[in-house]
């Protein structure tokens, strides 16, 4: 295992500024998320740990070392992308002991063997060892893909998002296991998505990128519960905080511009009254898709709801979250 520290780093590509000024440190042993949208600089991040690129300013350091003048194979780390990159004519043993046999790490075959017989079992491929890479289906593919990582118990993973090319089902699948796989192995990994749920799932800590600018950092509950910009709060959380203007509603703070209000922020039965335009029950949950002097509001309420379009309900904020004119957090 090792820890990872980014100090004042910044990147440009021309004249577009792909990393500004962050800093970051991931603890030995932690599962931290990187979420942003495209260009936020997810992947730059990666690339910068693993050696692909190199900062313009700052440092970077892997157990307290600067491996600034190191190649990516003295690093020790090993990287996951989107695409599964498999050799297609080798089988899953075969693409699982590439790594092993490369001439840098010059594994012994007994040792090559138990190896790829733990991770394969870890991974829940042990019965397609002996099956070609293009006879896999996408998620065992992935798996072959993170195995080919595993194998070589690296100090540090890099995760490039893994899951965004698979569907819905394997997605959630997947998650589950990948959490378990860095629980069992102690593992320290670095992971970018732009998709919250991973975040939420998945992170120990989350660390939120806006434009190249690593603008929060804490555990997914502190982002979710206490963001510190308009930006950050619609970061996370399905379906996503409500951005109404701050005088729809009593009680906004001196300076507030916007209120952010969570669909289990809003409190039904008292305050002022909004139409009911749309119902979606989707068994776990019904949410209420309520309009208000114009603007539209999404909520939740109990599945067993008698309500209809059309049909007025009183709301009111609890709990609300309040913004100045810059998307600033106003306490």
């Amino acid at each position: 295992m090792a820890d990872i520290t980014l100090q004042n780093v910044s990147k440009s590509f021309g004249d577009t500024r792909a990393l500004d000024d962050v800093s970051l440190t991931v603890a030995n042993g932690d599962f931290v998320v990187l979420l942003g949208p495209t260009g936020a600089g997810k992947t730059t991040t990666l690339r910068l740990i693993s050696g692909l690129e190199r900062p313009e300013t700052g440092d970077i350091l892997i157990n307290g070392r600067s491996v600034l003048d190191e190649t990516p194979a003295q690093r020790d780390v090993a990287m996951v992308f989107q695409q599964y990159s498999l050799y297609p004519h080798m089988t899953v043993r075969d693409n699982l002991a590439f790594p092993l046999r490369s001439p840098i790490l010059k594994t012994p075959e007994h040792e090559v063997k138990r190896k790829i017989d733990e991770v394969a079992e870890v991974l829940q491929i042990s019965h397609k060892l002996d099956n070609k890479a293009t006879a896999l289906s996408g998620g065992e593919m992935q798996r072959v893909s993170i195995g080919r990582a595993l194998v070589r118990n690296p100090s540090i993973y890099l995760m490039d998002e893994p899951l965004s090319s698979l569907d819905a089902k394997l997605r959630a699948d997947l998650r589950i296991e990948l959490k378990r796989i860095q629980a069992s192995l102690g593992s320290t990994l670095l992971y970018v998505t732009h998709d919250q749920i991973e975040a939420m799932t998945m992170a120990t800590r989350v660390g939120v990128l806006d434009a190249g600018r690593l603008v929060q950092v804490g555990t997914p509950r502190e982002i979710y519960e206490d963001p510190v910009s308009l930006y950050v709060a619609a970061r996370l959380g399905l379906p996503r905080i409500n951005e109404l203007p701050c005088d729809l509603f009593p009680g906004a703070p001196l300076g507030a511009k916007t209120i952010g209000l969570r669909p289990e922020h809003i409190q039904h039965g008292e305050g002022k009254p909004s139409q009911v335009k749309r119902i979606e029950r989707l068994g776990d949950q019904t949410r209420l898709h309520l309009t208000l002097d114009g603007h539209d509001i999404v909520t939740l309420i109990d599945v067993h709801t008698g309500l209809e379009p059309g049909d007025i309900i009183a709301i009111q904020p609890r709990n609300a979250l309040y913004f100045d004119a810059a998307g600033a957090r106003i306490a």
